[in-house]
């Protein structure tokens, strides 16, 4: 009687280890915990409702969000500085009612009306990096201040009217098109488009690296030869422009320059942000996952609007995410030290 012989394994002793590490790593990305809260609000909402999942409600979604996301690139870059701006919404509201009223009147080509807007928008941030670079003075303050004074501005210029009978090209970007039985509109697209570029520029260029090390440590940044001060003004600078589109975006969308908008898109910008894993303390997030807390934001509230539920409980509901959030992210730092 022979005996048979067993092969030998061709394993190695690192093979069995390979596919529980790749999966610990996909699960400590900042960006995991965000991706399965949207996919299990997606599950809970589609369950509930036979409304919710629809491509016109997703289509729905995406424009009703596509403001405030907008918004959301440029805080998560001064966030990422370990920043943060409160003006955000205030200064979106008077850029809309530059190119609304300068477009409207007359006094200059709507091209070109949109044009200043978006200057002066990244003025404002331009203001806002100076003062936190340069006085120096803590971001918080600079950016409550400066929400104070583009608030007034943009009531005074604006003279507590809504500006109407706005020309073609300031309302182009609220068009749809059809995709299968879905109408897309065209900001919706120029949204996604800022989402990618940004999200490129943060991971595959030597200015996205440089926010990063700003953020983690301004002084090891310097250290290392990158210039904080010009870098931190290009940033509030960049996220002033982000501002600018976010306001032609918000003309689109109602189709008049209103100097009441904005008043709350501050909170739900640094909500969105926090929502999509990136530290309030700077140095580690993503532009993706902004995308995704923006997307977390959208779908609770349409989903809740959806099953009938009052708006006052939808804003209860995404204040106890943002502190669950947060919570999260002080004990992921607790553990990495």
């Amino acid at each position: 009687m022979t005996a048979t012989s067993t092969p030998p394994s061709t394993s190695t002793p690192y093979a069995d280890l390979k596919a529980p590490t790749t999966v610990r790593r996909l699960l400590t990305q900042p960006t995991t915990g965000p991706l399965i809260a949207l996919l299990l609000a997606c599950v809970f909402f589609a369950t509930s409702t036979d409304q919710f999942l629809t491509g016109g409600n997703f289509s729905l979604i995406v424009q009703q969000v596509m403001v405030v996301g907008t918004l959301a690139i440029g805080q998560t870059l001064i966030i990422l500085t370990a920043g943060i701006d409160l003006s955000c919404g205030a200064v979106m509201a008077f850029g809309s009612i530059v190119i609304a009223k300068m477009a409207a009147e007359g006094s200059l080509p709507p091209l070109a009306a949109i044009a200043l807007g978006l200057v002066v928008c990244a003025g404002f941030g331009m203001l806002n990096g100076a003062l936190v670079q340069k006085v120096p003075l803590p971001p918080f303050i600079v950016t409550l201040g400066m929400l104070n004074v583009a608030f007034a501005l943009t009531h005074i210029y604006s003279e507590e009217q809504t500006v109407s009978n706005l020309p073609g090209p300031l309302t182009a970007l609220g068009q749809t098109f059809p995709l299968g039985k879905t109408d897309i509109t065209y900001g919706s697209l120029v949204t996604i488009a800022l989402f990618l570029l940004l999200a490129y520029a943060l991971s595959s260029t030597g200015w996205g690296r440089h926010v990063y090390a700003l953020g983690n440590s301004p002084e090891a940044a310097r250290l290392n030869g990158i210039r904080t001060s010009r870098l931190t003004i290009g940033v509030y600078t960049a996220a002033g422009l982000l501002y600018g589109i976010a306001a032609l975006l918000l003309i689109s969308r109602t189709g008049v320059g209103d100097p009441q908008a904005g008043q709350t898109d501050n909170l739900d910008s640094i909500t969105a942000v926090v929502l999509g894993g990136t530290s309030l303390f700077g140095g580690r997030g993503s532009v993706l996952g902004t995308f995704i807390g923006v997307l977390i934001v959208g779908v609770f509230r349409n989903g809740l609007q959806l099953m009938g539920v009052a708006s006052i409980y939808q804003t209860l509901i995404t204040g106890v995410l943002v502190i669950l959030a947060v919570t999260v992210d002080q004990i992921s730092r607790r553990k990495a030290r």
